[in-house]
């Protein structure tokens, strides 16, 4: 019985209870005993050894000893090649042109261990700048992924710049979550963008199977709308072209900021869970190749870096919580003090607030979100509201410019060399048909934001800004609460609580 003050139930009985255990227990062994007893259970018996009686017994050890060596030698051998085998695949994935070392294993097993210390001392932003020269310099086309929600704010000029000075390389745009803003604010964002780049207008779907594992479904299961992906067709013949005008295989590099749905774009075209995915931000850290076909191999690479020159909205929603020092408190009010505000309280379901502040505290009041003592957990409740604004569930959207200027990096010559080869009638078709058969929220669902424009990145490891020791402290201190920013709990509670939820 649990008494109401202690915080586990005593285990302690009654005398009666406890030797009625007892003797139920002897009764059961007794059982036990006579049945094995009536089959004739025998002991297993034990290998007496080389008697001393037998000759050549010393000649018998030997070999035996000998002979055991051989195995345990041959299986130290067979250990050695097999992570032989392993570095050549690590080093195939992250080098597919280039041609394997012959070098023995024990020199190559030291070299990865003093490359893999080097990459851990090494800065993380150092090791993303890296990666992304790696997938740009590989790839003969360049998939840039946008959020819907916020298309401007997810181009990187300094990026698109280095496409271009590259050579030949081509640069696609790729709009996911199309399903979280209305359809008219979707057809606007097309128009806007496919006079400057191919757009393809794309929606992941969710919930794959993992690789390797079947599942089986129902026949009469009407599939969720996060299993349904569109715009996949249209992307595969927009490659397939690239691939026809290439004349040979190509490789497919998909970059863009952190949660735009890199990951998930690869995982709908392969149509299983090959990349890891999830709800917190800057989970790819290393280019991973992924092989779509014969003629078509697609290249997932690590997040772009935000530099720290931008503004604090943009800081928020394009900075992976493992890498940046940025507040809960300062990046949820910097992403509040862009959005309309009447239908913010309309979403939140909480009365008319003067600042971020008395935000926080009603709408922590109101999901229960409570300290020690009873007072409202502010922090907490900021935290949520920046993973919901980073994630793949609220809806809002942002209004396109209203006249249309190409940026410095592009000229005529430049766009029309990127829409050279393609039908551009039949990418145009297939677009709206998308647009059709994705089901958007209305209008009144959703919450207006002012996107703060294109969104500066750093690729040069040399414009890493240093961090001070203080600085690299505070941001371990601070790495271990961001890295769990929302727990799963809270993220079903939102979901059941919320009538209007949009997936990825």
């Amino acid at each position: 019985m649990k008494r109401p003050k202690l915080k586990k139930a005593s285990k302690r009985m009654t005398c009666h209870k406890r030797y009625k255990i007892q003797k139920k227990v002897r009764e059961h062994h007794r059982k036990l005993r006579r049945e094995a007893k009536k089959r004739g259970h025998k002991k297993p018996r034990k290998d007496p050894g080389i008697p001393n009686s037998a000759p050549f017994k010393e000649a018998l050890l030997r070999e035996a000893e000998l002979r055991k060596q051989q195995l345990e030698e041959l299986k130290q051998q067979q250990k050695l090649d097999r992570q032989k085998e392993q570095e050549k695949k690590r080093k195939l994935e992250t080098n597919p042109v280039g041609e394997p070392s012959d070098v023995e294993p024990v020199e190559e097993l030291e070299q990865c261990k003093t490359k893999k210390a080097k990459l851990s001392k090494q800065h993380p932003k150092k090791l993303y700048c890296q990666e992304l020269k790696k997938v740009i310099e590989a790839s003969d086309v360049l998939l840039e992924v946008l959020d819907a929600r916020d298309p401007l704010g997810c181009r990187c000029p300094q990026v698109e710049d280095a496409i271009v000075q590259s050579g030949h390389k081509k640069l696609v745009l790729v709009l996911n979550k199309s399903d979280l803003i209305p359809r008219d604010n979707l057809e606007s964002w097309l128009n806007y963008l496919k006079k400057e780049l191919p757009t393809v207008v794309f929606k992941a779907s969710t919930y794959l199977k993992d690789k390797g594992k079947i599942t089986k479904m129902k026949k009469k299961v009407v599939p969720l709308k996060r299993k349904v992906c569109f715009g996949k067709e249209c992307l595969l013949k927009l490659l397939g072209g690239f691939q026809e005008t290439y004349g040979r295989a190509i490789h497919v590099g998909v970059i863009g900021f952190p949660n735009v749905g890199k990951s998930s774009i690869i995982n709908s075209l392969k149509k299983e869970r090959i990349c890891n995915v999830g709800v917190s931000m800057g989970l790819t850290r290393n280019m991973q190749i992924v092989p779509l076909d014969k003629q078509i191999t697609i290249i997932d690479s690590p997040s772009l870096i935000v530099s720290p020159l931008n503004s604090l909205t943009a800081l928020a929603l394009r900075s992976p919580a493992s890498i940046e020092t940025v507040k809960p408190m300062e990046a949820a009010s910097a992403i509040l003090s862009q959005a309309d505000a009447r239908q913010v309280v309309l979403h939140y379901t909480v009365p008319d607030y003067k600042n971020s502040l008395e935000l926080f505290t009603k709408l922590a009041q109101r999901r229960g979100l409570h300290q020690k003592g009873g007072s409202p957990n502010v922090e907490r409740a900021a935290r949520l509201l920046w993973s919901e604004w980073t994630g793949a569930l609220l809806s809002y959207y942002c209004h396109p410019p209203t006249s249309w200027t190409p940026p410095p990096h592009f000229n005529e010559s430049i766009v029309a060399g990127m829409k050279r080869g393609l039908n551009l009638e039949e990418l145009e078709k297939s677009n709206a048909h998308s647009i059709e058969a994705i089901k958007g929220p209305r209008l009144a669902k959703s919450i207006l934001f002012q996107s703060s424009g294109l969104t500066n990145g750093i690729i040069e490891e040399k414009d890493i800004p240093e961090e001070l020791p203080r600085q690299r402290e505070r941001k371990q201190e601070e790495g271990k609460d961001n890295e769990d920013m929302v727990s799963e709990e809270e993220i079903v509670d939102y979901e059941e609580a919320d009538v209007s939820v949009f997936s990825l």
